[in-house]
């Protein structure tokens, strides 16, 4: 790892050289980079879609049912099928995946991760206009703990998971927030 500034510390008994990393600014475009390549496979994506119907399945396929914002909008929510688990997890295979809060993102917010750029999904996701008044540390702590992003590690039976581990994806999302948003 390269270096760009050596802090030297005088403590009460020693000289402490701290190594301060390579601009982070470099870091937080690498590490979005990283970021985008979960957010654009199918466990992200299929509820983050450019239309009003979300997708389903690896091959991002529209949801069965003809799901869409109007029916649900219309009395028909996301938790009717999408209970809190996974439905394997209680015995029935290839049903419906479930987590606790089972939803499309906000239709006035929905944070398109399909067929955008890396550089337009940075830009929508720092914007409170569009992600929903979240600031940086709201969207880390997105990323890091809401159910619905944790159950992409966890999907059930059948489904592939993110291209890179919960761990590796958090420790790129806080590069990102760490150099303020840098945009690849």
């Amino acid at each position: 790892m390269k270096y760009a500034l050596v802090a030297l510390i005088l403590t009460a008994t020693a000289l402490v050289v701290v190594a301060q990393p390579e601009d982070k600014v470099a870091a937080g475009k690498k590490g979005f980079v990283e970021v985008v390549k979960v957010l654009q496979s199918p466990r992200c994506m299929n509820c983050h879609p450019s239309g009003d119907r979300p997708l389903q399945g690896d091959d991002n396929h529209l949801h069965a049912q003809n799901i869409s914002r109007k029916t649900i909008a219309a009395g028909v929510p996301c938790s009717t099928c999408h209970q809190t688990r996974n439905a394997d997890a209680i015995g029935i295979d290839h049903g419906p995946p479930g987590a606790p809060g089972w939803n499309l993102p906000p239709e006035a917010t929905p944070m398109v991760f399909q067929g955008k750029t890396a550089t337009q999904i940075c830009e929508q996701m720092k914007d409170p206009k569009q992600n929903n008044g979240k600031s940086m540390a709201a969207l880390l702590e997105h990323a890091t703990s809401d159910p619905i992003v944790l159950w992409g590690w966890a999907p059930g039976k059948g489904r592939t998971l993110p291209p890179i581990s919960h761990d590796a994806f958090v420790a790129a999302f806080k590069a990102w927030v760490d150099s303020d948003g840098a945009c690849p």
